[in-house]
């Protein structure tokens, strides 16, 4: 586990560029975000323009109507796990999907191991499955 949501505005990217999105995604949380091997689970919802607004904390940020929202629900992962996912997002995003740094906003929402059932109505942290 995470689970990743990817949002976005529709009509924005091509289907292999939201392919290509989604495995950047992936290589970042293999790689920085320590998830196992084959665990993959990831939902990209695309929203009607209008649907989606972000304005920029009062960063100066100027955002576009490409912005990326990466919401990764986990656990357990440390301060500087998180900022070093951040970081590799960013830059793998912006290097191999065009994702302007300043259109791309993540969200790390912290559950526990109870939280979770991957199949058969059953929580297989608890049960010793996983």
């Amino acid at each position: 586990m995470p689970l990743v949501r990817i949002e976005l505005i529709k009509g924005r990217r091509l289907p292999e560029q939201l392919r290509k999105l989604a495995d950047v995604i992936q290589e970042v949380m293999l790689q920085k975000f320590n998830a196992p091997a084959r665990d993959r689970y990831q939902i990209i919802t695309q929203h009607e323009p209008g649907d989606i607004i972000c304005e920029d904390t009062n960063l100066g940020f100027e955002r576009t109507e490409y912005i990326v929202f990466i919401q990764i629900f986990q656990q357990g992962r440390s301060a500087e796990v998180k900022q070093a996912t951040y970081g590799a997002l960013a830059e793998r995003l912006s290097a191999d999907c065009g994702v302007k740094k300043t259109d791309l906003l993540i969200s790390c929402v912290e559950n526990k191991r109870e939280d979770w059932s991957f199949g058969l109505g059953e929580a297989q942290f608890m049960t010793g499955s996983l």
